[in-house]
């Protein structure tokens, strides 16, 4: 793989992180959602932008990132609703 698509991966990262977080505010705010399980689920995209926008602004880019990045956006969509309900449940 090129480091072009290296650089593209981490842009589209850090971009879904941005984009997560807005949402999951969006469904706090108007939808009246758990705060804390939601608050909970957008720490790892936090991480996740600060760590790609970082990287775009040095341009120093990785592909351990890349692919340990993919994998946390991958399983937490995957198991964001049972997150979710087991947070909720633990409070």
């Amino acid at each position: 793989m090129s480091y072009r698509n290296l650089v593209i991966l981490t842009k589209i990262i850090l971009f879904y992180s941005l984009f997560y977080m807005f949402m999951k505010a969006v469904v706090i705010i108007f939808r009246e959602a758990w705060v804390v399980p939601n608050l909970l689920l957008s720490v790892p995209f936090l991480i996740l932008a600060v760590i790609s926008w970082w990287q775009v602004k040095k341009e120093k880019y990785s592909w351990i990132f890349v692919f340990l990045g993919a994998a946390a956006i991958i399983l937490t969509r995957i198991y964001e609703r049972e997150l979710a309900v087991w947070i909720q449940q633990q409070l």
